[in-house]
Parts: C-alpha cells; structure tokens; sequence
C-alpha cells in the first residue's frame, strides 16, 4: 500500500521553548482513515500544522506524496498544499462572501473556468445540504452551517489528504454524525482523511479507522504506553 505521510523521529519546538512534539515516527497509507487523539495540549494542532505545511519541524524528516519536503524552498510549497484540504476548528470563513463564494476559492485559484466553478460549487452545496444558503453569508449561518461550508471549500478540489480539526466541536449530536458521514463518503473516493477530535464515539463509528493518539507531544498507543518503534499504519480492514 502507498504511503503518502511519512515522519522520522520529527520533533518540534517553538522558539527556544520545550519541544511541543519529539520523536514522532510514523507512516499514513494513502486513502486511509485516521483519528488524532489526546488530551488538551498534547501537539494535536502542532501535529496538523506540520502535515499542511504552515509548520516546518525543528528536526527530523517529513515526506508528502513521496517527497521529502523538511527543507523544500517555501517558494516550492504551493503545488504541495494545494493537493491538501484544510478544515480549521475555528472555520477560517470569508465573512464578506458568500458560501458560494468561499466554497469556489481554491477552484478560482487554481484558474478553473467559471462555467467548471459554478457547476462544481452548486453540486458541492447540494452535497453538504446546503443548496438553499449559497447566497448568505457567514454571519447569517449557523455553527453547523458554517462548518459545512467550510468542509465544502476543503473537499471541493478533490485533495488528495484532508486535515481537519475538530471538525465536530461546534456542532450537535445529529449534525456531528452528518459531517462525519460526509468524511467518510470522501475517503471512500480515495482521499486520506486525518481528523483531530475529543469525540470517541466518532471512532467507534467509523469501522476501519486507525487512531493516532498523543500524549505530551509523544506518541503512545491505546492503553497510553509509548510506541517504540511506531508500525505502518492502514486501514484496519485492509
């Protein structure tokens, strides 16, 4: 199975602060689902800022798509994140635009005609429920409106990885089962899913997931044991 994240003993730190992550050493197969757990301030966000490149780690190695990219030149970076999707827990959301619009920035960003962006966006909105709101903006949505659309913007390229962080913190019950279930209809068309959450019973939901679980920057396994050396990591039913 291709990998498409690989970390050899990567650390981080801030500064001339402690290291907030050390020695991660992993490897994620390509179109698998993945679940980044732990307790507040354990690295999850640090972790995700490394895997969509607006971090570099203080050593170690970093690999995406079969590159190694630890010291890629920053001007040799776009191409690489414009094959990752982004869903911040705080939406990150274009307050003066539309859904529609926001949903259609990485497709206007990457030159795709307008008569391909209006097509794909309306498609897209009608995917994540929200066909009838293209026009409001994000002050007029809801929490779990605006995490839709911002889900929509993250998917609407088709990434190849997906980064999403607690993508059901700010929504119900019912409304955290929806996003999921749009997660996982991703992944089955072949994008590799991680998402960082709190939410156990989304693990216990998805089948075939593999849990990612960090503790103090480091990580261990289930029962909160180190893992030394960390496996190659798949789909449990591969």
């Amino acid at each position: 199975m291709a990998t498409i994240v690989e970390f050899d003993r990567v650390g981080l730190r801030y500064g001339t602060g402690a290291e907030v992550l050390r020695d991660l050493d992993f490897r994620l197969a390509a179109g698998g689902f993945y679940f980044l757990t732990g307790p507040s301030g354990a690295g999850k966000t640090s972790l995700l800022k490394l895997l969509y490149l607006a971090q570099r780690p203080t050593r170690g190695r970093i690999q995406l798509f079969g590159d190694e990219l630890t010291d890629a030149p920053r001007e040799a970076l776009p191409p690489y994140r414009r094959r990752i999707g982004i869903v911040f827990q705080d939406f990150r959301l274009i307050r003066h635009l539309s859904a529609f619009d926001n949903v259609a920035l990485p497709l206007r960003i990457a030159g795709k005609p307008e008569a391909e962006v209006e097509s794909s966006v309306r498609e897209m909105l009608a995917w994540v429920g929200l066909a009838d709101r293209a026009s409001a903006r994000p002050p007029t949505l809801s929490g779990g409106e605006q995490q839709r659309v911002a889900i929509a913007r993250a998917v609407i390229a088709r990434p190849e990885l997906l980064v999403a962080d607690e993508p059901t913190g700010n929504v119900d019950a019912e409304m955290a089962k929806r996003i999921l279930h749009l997660l996982t209809a991703l992944n089955r068309l072949g994008t590799t899913i991680i998402v960082a959450t709190h939410d156990i019973s989304l693990i216990t939901a998805t089948p075939g997931a593999q849990m990612i679980r960090l503790d103090n920057g480091a990580m261990v396994d289930p029962t909160g044991s180190l893992k030394n050396p960390p496996a190659q990591m798949g789909r449990a039913d591969a």
